[in-house]
């Protein structure tokens, strides 16, 4: 089945343990286990040092708030895109997560994951 195929309820459910763990990862600085559910093209296209950088240099990438509202999802082609409202722990305000899946391989996985 194709992931677009899916009710948002379903949808939703696959993304918010995906999501969390990445906000999880992202606020301890865990590289390794931020990219462990990337598909295997979004591994390869970001460099490690890049992502290391970012997360000791990013006030934001350090300190995401687990609060997160789900916006919507947008279907196209194989992939899912889902949005979120996220904040942050020390910053005041609010930015646009955005989380895309699919299947490689049979399994849910992230092909691309960025907040705005």
């Amino acid at each position: 089945m194709n992931i677009t195929e899916k009710a948002d309820d379903e949808i939703l459910a696959m993304a918010k343990p995906l999501w969390h763990d990445l906000v999880k990862y992202s606020n301890e600085g865990k590289y390794g286990e931020f990219a462990r559910n990337f598909s295997s093209s979004l591994a390869r296209a970001i460099d490690q040092v890049v992502a290391g950088h970012q997360f000791a240099n990013s006030e934001l990438a350090r300190n995401l708030s687990e609060e997160i509202d789900s916006l919507g999802i947008i279907r196209r082609g194989e992939h899912v895109t889902v949005l979120y409202r996220q904040r942050s722990t020390k910053k005041p305000g609010e930015w646009l997560g955005r989380l895309v899946l699919g299947y490689e391989d049979g399994k849910v996985r992230i092909f691309g994951a960025s907040i705005f």
